[in-house]
């Protein structure tokens, strides 16, 4: 609701009402503008030579015929009156709420595991769109679109014992047939057990860091954000018992 002459101070071009009377005297008409719902078709008289490229079509009821009489008109506007512009990165972020983000899912270390003081552990997690990406997705905020793709670009590990092991992929997943070899590509060996720990386990955290890239659809704005997510567990060393 507004408060108008005839000619509006919104952006775009369109019709005026002619004046036919205003209801009280010295009172400017009370309007109000919504949006057409659906919008007029290509070519329509409605767009006034122009397109759903330069914004929208909206109508304008202004209460200043005869007797207070509602009088109808209709503009071409890229923002709604009243509206400020939306901002593409707020729309961004409304896509990444949609995602779901979660922290890793561990694979390995698992709770469960019997793991030795100086033998290798190998780290993975398994990959889910919620869980590492890549997850796609889009959002609407006025006349933004936005898509985004979010996907894990790397997952520091916290061992608990004071050591931080920043891996840039999932890890790989460990066979038999490796042996007692390190990770080529995330692993750690623990120099003393978890005795000493509550519930003698050391709390390992997996954090991991999101790169999300968006752009505007339709349009040549693009950007990037950067998301945390984390996963717990726990994990128990011990350590070989040589029997003489």
């Amino acid at each position: 609701m507004c408060k108008a002459d005839d000619d509006s101070s919104a952006s775009g071009s369109g019709s005026k009402p002619a004046d036919t009377g205003s209801g009280e005297s010295g009172d400017k008409p009370t309007c109000t503008v919504k949006k057409l719902d659906p919008q007029p078709p290509p070519g329509s008289m409605y767009w006034e030579g122009k397109s759903s490229k330069d914004g929208a079509v909206y109508e304008r009821t202004c209460k200043n015929g005869p007797d207070g009489a509602p009088v109808k008109s209709t503009f071409v506007a890229d923002t709604p009156p009243g509206e400020l512009p939306v901002d593409p990165a707020v729309v961004a972020q409304q896509a990444v709420a949609k995602m779901k983000l979660v922290g890793p899912e561990i694979a390995s270390p698992r709770a469960t595991g019997k793991y030795i003081v100086g033998v290798p552990m190998w780290m993975w997690v398994n990959k889910s769109p919620t869980t590492y990406g890549p997850n796609t997705t889009t959002a609407t905020a006025g006349n933004v679109t936005v898509t985004a793709t979010a996907e894990v670009s790397k997952i520091v590990w916290r061992m608990g014992d004071g050591s931080t092991v920043t891996c840039n992929g999932p890890g790989t997943r460990y066979t038999a047939s490796y042996g007692r070899q390190k990770s080529p590509t995330c692993g750690h060996s623990y120099t003393r057990t978890s005795a000493a720990q509550t519930r003698a386990k050391y709390a390992v955290a997996a954090i991991a860091t999101w790169k999300v890239d968006w752009q505007v659809n339709g349009g040549g704005v693009t950007g990037q954000l950067t998301e945390t997510r984390q996963s717990q567990t726990q994990v128990g060393i011990g350590e070989l018992q040589v029997v003489r």
